[in-house]
């Protein structure tokens, strides 16, 4: 959900994947993103829209994702949940 707030009005699973690799280093398969995109639609957390199909793409539209009020409130609680985890932590200052 992050990586779709980051990208704000350009959150397409390309992009989405794209960005996820970019910031974990790491290879990310588009099974996963778009598993992931949705159980996360069908939990509320995101939702998504189809754009204006283009020819670069066979005239296919791009799915766009956006975060809403209640995925917002689960990555609040998640980030509250590992802050009170890391308070807890005897290794301070570990970044």
């Amino acid at each position: 959900m992050l990586a779709v707030m980051s990208l704000e009005k350009r959150a397409y699973g390309v992009a989405i994947r794209d960005e996820l690799e970019q910031r974990l280093e790491r290879d990310v398969s588009f099974g996963a993103v778009y598993t992931t995109l949705d159980r996360l639609e069908a939990k509320g957390f995101v939702s998504s829209s189809h754009g204006e199909p283009t020819p670069e793409r066979g005239g296919r539209a791009k799915k766009f994702f956006v975060v809403e009020p209640p995925g917002l409130e689960a990555l609040k609680q998640s980030r509250r949940t590992v802050d009170a985890i890391w308070a807890m932590s005897p290794i301070r200052g570990l970044k």
